[in-house]
């Protein structure tokens, strides 16, 4: 691993660090974490104060997986409209966003325009 990489890493993670001590899921207000890797897209809803995670859907699912989803902003809506519908149906209606040190463009963007757009408020 080359010295840049290892300060990009660095500075991904404290960027999730400084997120993380402002951003903290309750019981009636979860914490919705998103993570879009290479090839693929993890959304959650954890309650931090039990550490217990709500709901959970990636683009790993049995139905998401037909549609063949990408890490990228077609994607990102796909699983966003995808996962507001499971969130709604587990009783989830308020939530608050934490895009895991991503900046709030493009994919990221785009699933939580759809994540809105699905009945989520946040």
């Amino acid at each position: 691993m080359s010295k840049k990489n290892i300060t990009k890493a660095r500075l991904l993670q404290n960027r999730r660090w400084r997120i993380r001590k402002k951003v903290k899921g309750t019981a009636a207000r979860p914490r919705l974490a998103v993570r879009f890797t290479g090839k693929h897209i993890y959304a959650q809803a954890i309650d931090d104060d039990k550490a217990h995670t709500l709901v959970f859907l990636s683009s790993l699912d049995p139905e998401l997986r037909a549609q063949k989803l990408k890490a990228n902003v077609a994607g990102g809506k796909a699983l966003g409209t995808a996962f507001a519908t499971k969130a709604k149906s587990a009783g989830l209606g308020l939530v608050v966003f934490d895009r895991c040190g991503a900046l709030y463009h493009g994919k990221v963007k785009a699933f939580a325009e759809a994540a809105r757009e699905g009945g989520l408020q946040f």
